[in-house]
Order: C-alpha cells, then structure tokens, then sequence
C-alpha cells in the first residue's frame, strides 16, 4: 500500500467520523422485538434490544449491510468507537450500518446466553426482511464484532442453523446466517488457556456445563457453510490475545471457507478503528479492499 493510499484512506476514515453531534442524535433507533424480547426480564431500555440505522446517502450506496456488534466483555457495550464510528466509517463507502445494542450481564436486569445471540441474528433477520425498504442486497449482509461483541459476531456465523427461542412471528423465520463476518480483536475460544474469562463468567455464568462451554467456543464450530471472514489481531494485546483469531482462521482453513487475517504488531486491546496506531490504522482500509475483492461491495448481477 502506497503512501498516498495509507493518507487516502486515512482521510476517508476521518470524513467518516466528522458526522455532527445533531446528525447522530437524529438516527433511527428500533426495537428488535416491539412486543417485548424473548425472556426479558423487565421494561427498563437494557431489556428492550435495539437496531441503530445507519443508511449510506443513495448515490453512494452499494447494496451491502453489516450488523455492528460493539465490545464490551459481555457487561456494557462500547458503542461509540465500535459502534457509531464503526457505522459512520461503513457509510463513507456506501455500506449500511445497523448496530445492535444487544443485552448483556448488566443491562436491565441482566443477562446471559442465549440472550445476546438472540439479539444478534434476530438484527440479521430484520435488516434481511427489510432489505428493500433500506435498499439492501438481502444476499450481502455480514456482521463486525470487537472482541465479546466478535465473539457474538463469530457466534452468529457458526451457530445460525440454530434457533435460540420458538419463531415469534415472520421475522424469526427468515435466515440469520451472515453472509460475510469481520471479526476485530475478538474474543473466540472459551476452552483455551488464551480465552478471555470475564467474557465467559459474564455470558455464561460461573458455573457453566463443559459442554456448552465448548459448544460457545467459537473455533470448535466452524464448518465449510460458516461465511468467509476478515480477522484483525494485534501482537501487543494481552487482554484477548491474537491466539483467538489464529484459533479460528485456521478452523476456516480446514473447513476451506475463504478467510483473510492481519496481525500487527502494535495496538493495545480495544482501539477501535486504530486511527493512532501506526500500523494497526490500515485495518479499515484493508477490510474494505477485501469486501471489495471478494464481490461483496457490488450486486451478482454486475
């Protein structure tokens, strides 16, 4: 990648992020579940899981769409430099954005699995059900995750054969598989000295079966039906080490799903789009060269 293309992007990423404080406050916001979500707890807004709509200006847009599912060790939600900014970022190259603000161990009155995936593939079956009315290619949405938000985003794209809760009305009948995944620092094994723990306590608690441990270790399952992926790691991060996404790329590989993966060597753990980091800040344009190579920025028709 050439200079000019490093300060390119670079500036693409900063128009991305120049939205106003207005502009942001006037984004739609929709409940995923109108009528109340599958076990929810009580009525506070941590129980009522949400859709952020992100929609690229027309002249821009591609067709494609990505669910955000922001970090958060599975106890709050980082939504602004993984969410909003992540949102903006996919809009600057005509990509809507949808972020989830999915339940977790202290929203409402707190929660477990099988919440958070509940949120999340119920967000893809809406914006797939809704894809015409967004102007969205219903077979060109992918999902991004940071770290316990990758390890959703990573859930999503092995468990979406799996239902989580009785189909409620038609939106729980349309399909929730991705069809591309991106996965930023994500946590990815619960079963591996390397898995970050106070992800696993909170999503599953502290006294969890070994085997539902092992069956929310995202690298044991991965089959050649998971969608392609583009992983992101750092050397410096000790807080979910890059052994996560190794773990799962070469689960992709055996399965000979098509999948690409960066490892820089600085960035300490959570830094979002990275725009400070030396190295680590070419991960959005990178990620945005390989959706674009691998024919997920432009319809099958073109």
């Amino acid at each position: 990648m050439t200079h000019r293309t490093r300060m390119t992007l670079g500036l693409a990423v900063a128009a991305a992020l120049s939205l106003s404080s207005l502009a942001t406050a006037q984004l739609k916001v929709e409940l995923l579940w109108p009528d109340g979500a599958p076990g929810a707890k009580g009525t506070a807004e941590g129980d009522k899981p949400s859709l952020t709509i992100y929609l690229p200006p027309a002249e821009k847009a591609t067709g494609a769409a990505v669910v955000i599912c922001p970090g958060g060790g599975y106890g709050h939600l980082a939504v602004d430099h993984e969410g909003h900014q992540i949102a903006q970022w996919l809009n600057s190259f005509g990509v809507a954005g949808f972020i989830v603000q999915y339940r977790h161990s202290a929203s409402g009155a707190g929660y477990q699995h099988p919440a958070p995936i509940q949120d999340a593939q119920r967000a893809i079956r809406t914006v797939r059900s809704r894809a015409k009315e967004w102007g969205v290619d219903p077979g060109r949405i992918g999902i991004i995750g940071f770290s316990a938000g990758g390890h959703l985003a990573s859930s999503a794209a092995t468990h979406f054969n799996e239902s989580f809760g009785a189909p409620r009305d038609p939106i729980d009948r349309v399909s929730a598989r991705p069809d591309f995944a991106i996965l930023v620092y994500p946590v990815i094994s619960f079963t591996e000295p390397f898995t970050h723990t106070g992800s696993r306590r909170n999503l599953l608690g502290a006294n969890a079966s070994k085997d539902l441990i092992e069956k929310m270790s995202s690298e044991k399952q991965v089959t050649p039906q998971t969608p392609p992926t583009f992983l992101i790691a750092t050397w410096e991060d000790k807080v979910v080490p890059a052994e996560n996404s190794i773990a799962f790329y070469l689960a992709l590989r055996q399965a000979k799903v098509p999948a690409e993966m960066h490892i820089f060597l600085k960035g300490a753990h959570g830094f979002g789009l990275g725009q400070k980091l030396a190295g680590a800040s070419a991960w959005p344009g990178l990620c945005q060269k390989w959706m674009e190579e691998s024919g997920f920025l432009k319809s099958k028709a073109q």
